[in-house]
């Protein structure tokens, strides 16, 4: 999901990643806290001071955010949902899970766990705050603890919303689904109350942007696109996850492909092969026994007036497990690896014989005609 995150440290066997749009969130907080939260909260102090107190309290989100997705991650795994790593990102973080889980209870633990570390915690650094009062320790230290525990009580405010993805509408389709027992439904209502809130959002930072809060109107659009995204992208998720159940690549693989063989000049594939028969991606084959596939990306690095003089033998790839799948391979386990790998089109392949070939185009027109005729 985070190509590009970075990974930090390990704690108790979970990668925590930091992806680079952090970075933004990072240096924004810092800069808002040491311009004008802290001054306005604490004024005559240098412009020093308000700086070391930002860092150090955008530290502290930091650890409050990583507190809060350690939390999901715990129960997660101890329910037996894997999760293998967390991410920060720009608008917050994230606890990859590795599985669905398995009931609505399931989800509920796992969902609410995060609001409920983020009040713990928005508790503790309050009566911290009051505690640093009380034995006269600095101002400074009493205003970075009150706004741990403000930002910490926020986040578990806002995570509350019954708006999915957030960690309220995860808990609303739990409820939903441990209710009916029908995860797709539950799912598409959660779905669409995040829809409506990503809405609401959106509404709410165009209004701050007439009124002049370039920055808050801004944020707010971007949570809400955010926001509206996922609520989208988990309803299709859940509903490919439904439509393609117990259903396996043999039942969906074009059987019988167009093959090339490996006498064929590059010239005659592309004009009697690919142009002819609208296709881009081909087995190779000699006689039964399958070699590999060529495809357009190796088209691509052959200058075209070679293609008369080249032949499919000298350039096809060879056979290689990225691009073969078997015909009992499950089409959730198949959209899985298309997601991790970005690999599209496959040969379908048993005891070393072609069956099949199968592409992500027939994956969703497969979908697109569940849904459209549910009842066939």
């Amino acid at each position: 999901m985070f190509t590009n995150a970075v990974k930090l440290l390990s704690v108790n066997k979970f990668d925590i990643k930091v992806d680079p749009s952090w970075l933004i969130i990072a240096a924004l907080v810092t800069w808002s806290l040491s311009q004008q939260f802290f001054p306005d909260a604490l004024p005559g102090q240098s412009p020093q001071s308000y700086l070391a107190m930002a860092i150090i309290a955008m530290l502290g989100l930091f650890a409050s955010l990583l507190l809060h997705e350690l939390a999901h991650s715990v129960v997660a795994r101890h329910l037996g949902v894997p999760i293998k790593s967390i991410t920060l990102f720009l608008f917050g973080g994230v606890a990859e899970l590795e599985a669905e889980p398995k009931s609505g209870l399931t989800e509920f633990w796992i969902a609410i766990a995060g609001p409920l570390m983020s009040l713990t915690l928005a508790l503790g650094f309050w009566s911290l705050s009051g505690a640093a009062t009380l034995t006269g320790l600095a101002p400074a230290v009493t205003s970075v603890l009150s706004y741990l525990a403000l930002i910490n009580l926020v986040l578990a405010l806002f995570n509350m919303v019954p708006a999915f993805p957030l960690d309220g509408g995860r808990v609303l389709r739990a409820y939903l689904w441990h209710r009916s027992g029908d995860v797709l439904a539950a799912t598409r209502t959660a779905a669409r109350s995040g829809t409506f809130f990503a809405y609401f959002l959106m509404a709410l930072g165009v209004t701050a942007l007439f009124q002049g809060a370039i920055v808050a109107g801004l944020w707010q659009i971007m949570i809400g696109g955010f926001v509206l995204m996922a609520a989208r992208a988990a309803y299709t998720n859940q509903l490919t996850k439904s439509v393609f159940d117990g259903h396996k690549v043999a039942g969906l693989m074009t059987r019988d492909p167009i093959t090339a063989q490996p006498e064929m000049t590059l010239a005659a594939f592309v004009n009697q092969i690919m142009l002819k028969r609208n296709v881009t991606f081909v087995p190779v084959t000699e006689g039964s026994v399958l070699l590999g596939h060529i495809d357009r990306t190796v088209l691509s690095g052959i200058d075209r007036e070679n293609w008369a003089s080249t032949q499919v033998g000298d350039v096809f790839v060879g056979l290689h497990d990225a691009v073969m799948v078997a015909p009992d391979t499950l089409l959730p386990a198949l959209m899985e690896r298309i997601r991790k790998t970005g690999q599209r089109k496959f040969m379908v392949v048993s005891g070393h014989q072609l069956q099949g070939v199968i592409t992500l185009s027939d994956l969703a027109a497969y979908l697109n005609q569940s849904v459209q005729s549910p009842a066939k």
